[in-house]
């Protein structure tokens, strides 16, 4: 399917919002998942710093690096040549203006990156303002920030009140003023998502926000079911390659300890004269 399928671009995303044609997304951590989300047609993928969790066991996405965000969204790009990809600046990357360009444009010159997304609303406007006049596509986002999750107290439900609702409708009118083309939407009600969709005219995708945003993402590891560590309220589970894989780990333990694998099937084999030849002088040396 990769050969024929069309490659969105940042100007056709700006077109979808124009139409509201819906924009489908996941976030994929690697070459193997992002070339299964390329196969079946999803059009956006994301190379999210949650990958800290879901592939590499931390409790929170704050332990990500430059280094390793640049080197997962080239395995991304590797599995999935076709499909547009949005890479997440890891927390820390982005401290200053300055600090944040430098680390935006290695994510562009390095990884590959096609489009970069940082965390945060108007108290980040010069850091979002100065990325998009350095040349580099930018997204950031707006409700549950999870590079905001210690000052939370956890994952936790943002927009609860109409105060807290309007700050986060505020953050994404700085967001598109600062220069942004688009924004994520996490974890808000979706009266909330639907205010920040008719308060902005760029893109915008939602997780956990309703269905009011151009595009709707999931994280590809909690939508087929390979991380169960905990399951978001927003996460559909669409498989559960988890449970799959298990029971092919549970009966291959099985047949090694009864002899049963490998069998003949899946041994390779040896000439029988060259199989007679070896039989006789290995006797010879004894």
């Amino acid at each position: 399917m990769s050969e024929q399928k069309k490659k969105l671009t940042v100007p056709d995303l700006r077109e979808r919002k124009r139409t509201g044609e819906r924009v489908v997304m996941v976030a994929a951590p690697d070459f193997l998942m992002a070339q299964w989300a390329e196969r079946a047609g999803v059009d956006f993928i994301g190379i999210g710093d949650s990958l800290g969790m879901t592939l590499y066991g931390h409790p929170t996405t704050l332990p990500m690096t430059v280094d390793m965000m640049i080197e997962h969204t080239k395995a991304v790009r590797r599995g999935a040549p076709n499909t547009l990809t949005i890479t997440a600046m890891p927390f820390g990357s982005y401290p200053t203006p300055e600090i944040g360009v430098h680390n935006a444009l290695r994510m562009m010159k390095e990884g590959e990156a096609e489009i970069v997304k940082m965390q945060g609303g108007r108290e980040k406007f010069d850091i979002i303002k100065a990325i998009a006049d350095a040349g580099v596509p930018v997204m950031s986002h707006v409700g549950m920030c999870p590079h905001f999750v210690n000052s939370y107290g956890g994952f936790k439900l943002q927009g609860r009140t109409a105060e807290d609702a309007l700050k986060i409708v505020d953050n994404a009118k700085a967001i598109e003023e600062a220069g942004a083309i688009g924004m994520e939407v996490e974890a808000v009600p979706p009266e909330v998502g639907q205010a920040v969709e008719d308060a902005v005219d760029i893109f915008t995708f939602s997780i956990g926000a309703g269905g009011a945003s151009c595009g709707q993402l999931l994280n590809g590891a909690d939508l087929i079911g390979s991380f169960d560590s905990f399951k978001p309220k927003f996460a559909k589970r669409y498989g559960n390659v988890g449970e799959v894989a298990i029971k092919a780990f549970s009966d291959y333990t099985a047949e090694v300890r009864s002899g049963a694998f490998p069998d003949e099937d899946h041994v390779y084999k040896m000439n029988a004269e060259e199989a007679a030849k070896f039989k006789e002088a290995l006797a010879a040396t004894k």
